[in-house]
């Protein structure tokens, strides 16, 4: 038994130090990115991270720009807009895949929503899905006018919730030509029935709740927060889903910053209950890419919103193998795997956008030219 509990410390000893190895501290990162080699320093003709700010219906967004090496404005470059994670900000996984497109010749943003982050908005840490949705918007607004982006060719990736408000905002949004979901998370349906429908019991006991908290609030009372607890590594071991027991060591551990947090407002819930990321599903006719790992505990809301987009003709799921949902945001090996899908699909979306205009001009021409002879 000793020995059995020495190599488990032996194990543990391991991986703790292969992740650590993976990621910063905000302290040793002057721009406070916590990721495995991030950008340090904006050297010329690297990849350069310009931090940004700008206004999103009176709130102050705090963002992060990441352009090309040797960028040029005066020429025109693809754009992806990366969607953070719940509780996540800006300088964790969101912040990782915005560079890694960046070193493939994109420009990207990943921007903190709003009461979230470095981002304005009080009270803190309000979690509404209109919000979020309006986020995302809010970025395309941005970086389409961001000088050296072609604005008809913008691409969108989500990642964990930040994936299931993007399948929202591209259902609408058609300046999003192409949209990517990385181990998809659909807040509405777990917040409402739980994790793996674990909560169906007290579906009506929380919204109780969280009706109360929006009549404190409204009457000038404290503002009341759900999941607003700290766990220790010993809790975490006995959480019987690997996406909140990895989720604690990446978000309070190894990839921690201090403006991440798992908390938001009770009376969030009311607008998070009745929300769902797969409804409408059909609305999106843009070229669509899902990913999950192949372990990942959450990949049954990637499968249930994939089956249901049914208004485009190209779309294709990608599981990665091996992978849990949390893996997906930091281990090499499978960030490299989901790269190599993303720079394929929105390369290909890019040239299609670039051509467009030449194929509209010359095959009206041609169209003219058969019609003439035909007479």
């Amino acid at each position: 038994m000793k020995k059995t509990i020495i190599n488990y410390l032996t194990i543990a000893m391991l991986i703790s130090t292969s992740i650590t190895a993976q990621s910063q501290t905000p302290a040793s990162n002057p721009f406070g990115l916590v990721y495995g080699d991030a950008i340090a320093a904006n050297i010329p003709g690297k990849v350069n991270i310009h931090p940004v700010k700008y206004k999103l219906n009176g709130i102050e967004i705090v963002a992060n720009v990441y352009t090309p090496a040797n960028y040029d404005t005066s020429k025109f470059y693809p754009a992806v807009v990366v969607a953070h994670p719940n509780g996540g900000v800006k300088e964790q996984v969101a912040g990782l895949y915005a560079q890694r497109l960046a070193e493939s010749g994109f420009v990207a943003i990943a921007a903190d929503a709003a009461y979230q982050g470095a981002s304005g908005g009080t009270p803190r840490n309000v979690d509404k899905p209109a919000n979020r949705i309006e986020d995302i918007r809010g970025m395309a607004d941005f970086i389409t006018h961001f000088k050296g982006v072609n604005p008809d060719s913008l691409g969108l990736l989500g990642i964990c919730g930040g994936g299931g408000y993007a399948l929202k905002a591209a259902q609408t949004d058609k300046r999003f030509k192409a949209v990517a979901t990385l181990s998809m998370f659909n807040s509405g349906l777990v917040r409402r029935n739980g994790f793996m429908n674990s909560g169906l019991a007290t579906i009506q006991q929380r919204l109780k709740q969280a009706s109360d908290a929006r009549a404190q609030e409204a009457a000038g009372g404290a503002v009341i927060y759900a999941a607003d607890v700290k766990t220790t590594d010993e809790q975490a071991e006995k959480m019987p889903f690997d996406l909140y027991r990895e989720g604690h060591y990446y978000y309070n551990r190894t990839h921690a910053h201090p403006n991440s947090t798992f908390r938001y407002t009770m009376s969030s819930l009311l607008d998070l209950m009745e929300f769902d990321a797969a409804s409408n599903m059909d609305l999106i006719n843009q070229p669509l890419l899902m990913m999950a790992g192949s372990k990942s505990d959450t990949y049954y809301m990637t499968d249930s919103a994939f089956a249901l987009a049914t208004g485009t003709t190209e779309k294709e799921m990608f599981l990665i193998p091996n992978a849990t949902h949390i893996q997906t945001y930091y281990v090499p090996e499978y960030v490299a795997q989901a790269m190599t899908k993303l720079n394929v699909f929105f390369s290909k979306t890019s040239i299609i956008q670039q051509l467009r205009p030449f194929y509209e001009k010359y095959n009206f021409w041609i169209f003219a030219c058969f019609t003439v002879r035909q007479l």
